[in-house]
């Protein structure tokens, strides 16, 4: 390949990059002109070439894939990515922390969020989840509160304990997050041994419009493992880019990180009587009523060429679903078919569906989005850029996802602040994690995990952090009241 030669941006030669116009002066001075063009840009995109980092799931490692059908599932849902064994869809993954900025470490305590773009013959199709299977807050109007609890004061403008417990004691259907946030769960050492889950309850819907409740999960191959807090801790210190390098340098290596795709899957018929639990996402599906059903598998096979055009411009969003997956009556989740992509057009512009990243493989017409900042393609031409044109070439298309399925309304239910109020059921699955998942070197583990937050905060919230965890299991106040006075004569 011949070597290129440097140029502007609209593509005018430039003999040397690395010196301006300049009219010498004694003294060895220079004077320099607006007439010179290849400074003018230089300094220019230097200033812009920053884009508003996301204001969570800043820090985050990327990579290319391809997604594998294993079992067909075309009884279940007519995607057709997810249907005929031995299909192949390209991927792409971005696997992040929540809290922290672009610098931060990537060895923290935190939720990981984990998404996943399919580049179907139908669209894209994204799973946008966490790392845990379950979210702290069931009330959409409270993510952005949750958020900044766990980002840094307003006054202080340092990461503060004291404001992230006042905000879960008085939210307290985060329990069952916190539970799996300070247990082992909370520091992988790995991106290539984390779990993902989907989070959210969908519908898969088959040709026929026969749908199903689902939830989508993600589990590696390789053995999950995680970091104890002291190596964490020095790691941060140590290499604050880890997990993004130990990614990397792994598939350099041609040791593909792999990932099984399951589905739970639920039928109309026993949601009925399931209860709350079916949209609410600080809740799980019991594994033994609802067993995984394998799916497929996920290998990661290329690194980015170029981070900021792959990773840091990919935008995710669950949203983006192809037909055969349909949304539920979720808040959070509809919430979130908004948020996301409003938070792409405001850091990427109006037209981020047309970066490379973020652009279909498959046709699109869509000749009503059009204009805008950043228009990367023919912008559909003189096409009419009003509906039921008789001069459009565009025609219908026919998909299952247009096949309608009435939720029930509540009995005399009506419009309102209908909070879903904490109660005892909140409580039992993280009872459940306490007593039959963790064994009793987790259970120590995670009471000195979480006593060394609360050790100084003020005296009536930790009392109020310890009687919440009281209520998950008693010997778990004991335990941190136990921690407390040990810390306090020390």
């Amino acid at each position: 390949m011949p070597s290129p030669h440097f140029t502007l941006a609209e593509g005018q030669p430039v003999i040397d990059p690395s010196t301006s116009i300049t009219l010498p002066t004694l003294g060895g001075g220079g004077l320099t002109t607006l007439g010179d063009t290849l400074l003018i840009e230089t300094l220019t995109h230097f200033n812009r070439e920053r884009i508003p980092e996301r204001v969570v799931h800043a820090k985050a490692a990327g990579a290319w894939g391809e997604f594998e059908v294993t079992n067909d599932i075309s009884s279940l849902t007519s995607a057709k990515f997810m249907n005929g064994v031995g299909k192949k869809t390209p991927v792409l993954f971005r696997l992040s922390t929540t809290g922290g900025e672009k610098g931060s470490a990537d060895t923290v305590r935190d939720v990981r969020g984990f998404s996943v773009k399919f580049f179907t013959e139908e669209g894209n199709h994204d799973i946008v989840g966490n790392h845990i299977p379950v979210f702290f807050v069931r009330d959409p109007i409270r993510f952005p509160s949750l958020n900044r609890s766990h980002k840094r004061h307003p006054s202080t403008n340092r990461p503060d304990w004291t404001m992230f417990w006042d905000f879960h004691v008085n939210q307290p259907e985060s329990v069952h997050a916190l539970m799996h946030l300070f247990g082992s769960r909370g520091i992988p050492d790995s991106i290539r041994r984390v779990t993902g889950f989907g989070v959210h309850t969908f519908k898969m819907v088959t040709d026929e419009g026969r749908f199903r409740y689902c939830k989508f999960h993600f589990r590696p191959v390789d053995e999950i493992t995680h970091f104890s807090k002291e190596d964490a801790t020095r790691m941060a210190g140590v290499n604050p880019d880890f997990h993004n390098q130990d990614l990397w340098c792994a598939i350099s290596r041609k040791q593909f990180p792999v990932w099984k795709l399951y589905v739970q899957v639920m039928e109309p018929e026993q949601a009925e009587t399931f209860g709350r639990g079916l949209f609410d996402i600080t809740k799980v599906w019991s594994h033994k009523d609802f067993p995984l059903i394998e799916v497929g598998k996920m290998t990661l096979n290329k690194n980015p060429e170029n981070y900021f055009a792959e990773i840091e411009q990919a935008a995710f969003s669950p949203s983006n679903m192809v037909p055969g997956i349909a949304m539920t009556p979720d808040p959070m989740l509809q919430a979130r078919m908004f948020a996301y992509p409003d938070a792409q057009r405001y850091r990427l512009g109006i037209n981020y569906t047309q970066l490379p990243s973020n652009r279909a493989i498959c046709p699109v017409y869509a000749p009503y989005e059009r204009d805008g900042m950043g228009v990367h393609t023919r912008n559909y031409g003189g096409d009419p850029n009003y509906v039921r044109s008789s001069l459009s070439p565009g025609v219908p298309s026919q998909v299952t996802s247009d096949v309608r399925h009435t939720e029930p309304i509540e009995r005399f239910a009506f419009l309102g602040k209908n909070e879903i109020a904490v109660d005892d059921e909140d409580y039992v699955q993280p009872r459940e994690l306490w007593n039959r998942v963790f064994d009793e070197t987790e259970r120590k583990q995670w009471v000195e995990n979480v006593s060394e937050t609360i050790e100084a905060i003020p005296a009536g919230l930790r009392q109020a952090v310890i009687a919440m965890f009281s209520k998950v299991d008693a010997r778990i106040g004991q335990m941190m009241a136990a921690k407390g006075k040990e810390t306090s004569h020390l």
